[in-house]
């Protein structure tokens, strides 16, 4: 059964690089998270809203959807992806995809209605248009903080698996042992 064991995990150098690149993304969604704001220091939406800001954000977004996407087919045409842990990273990562890619479209929604607002006629249709601003761009960096979620849960998911690698000794340069001297005959005089 140990050799079972053994095929199913994933080096420990693949993981570790892995671990590294999830923390790395996982830092740059939650960051962006943060740093993408429509709102001003007072909580409202101001005046003039930036298109080319908002546009940027949804850029931005797209930008990290693909890295995620790419991440994750480059993952799942990997040989580890079939295994135990490599199935529940490869989920974490589709789940990672699938927010970042929607982050990215509500930020572009962001955009298109800040465009409309110079050409609004009634306070109403500002009111309503302000509002639709203000929840898309909620909701686009909720979806970033998803993803962040969803990346970390993906690395948590390879550090539990490296745990395994602590029952298994590294195998050794050599495959075979080498074979004991041959014993004395009991023929010699």
């Amino acid at each position: 059964m140990k050799p079972d064991i053994q095929r199913e995990l994933i080096p420990r150098g693949d993981a570790l690089r892995l671990i590294g690149t999830l923390n790395a993304m996982k830092a740059t969604f939650s960051d962006s998270a943060q740093k993408w704001q429509l709102l001003d220091e007072s909580g409202h939406v101001p005046a003039e809203p930036s298109f080319t800001e908002l546009f940027q954000h949804a850029t931005g977004a797209q930008d990290l959807s693909r890295d995620v996407l790419r991440l994750s087919a480059e993952f799942a045409a990997s040989p580890h992806s079939a295994n135990r842990a490599g199935r529940a990273t490869l989920a974490h990562l589709a789940t990672a995809s699938t927010m970042s890619a929607h982050a990215a479209s509500h930020f572009a929604e962001t955009a298109q209605t800040a465009l409309g607002l110079p050409g609004s006629s009634s306070p109403t249709d500002q009111h309503y248009l302000n509002n639709r601003m203000v929840i898309d761009h909620a909701t686009a960096r909720a979806y970033l903080r998803h993803t962040s979620e969803s990346l970390r849960d993906a690395a948590k998911e390879l550090h539990s698996h490296l745990d395994l690698h602590r029952f298994f000794p590294a195998p050794s340069h050599r495959e075979s042992p080498v074979p004991p001297p041959p014993r004395p005959s009991g023929r010699h005089r």
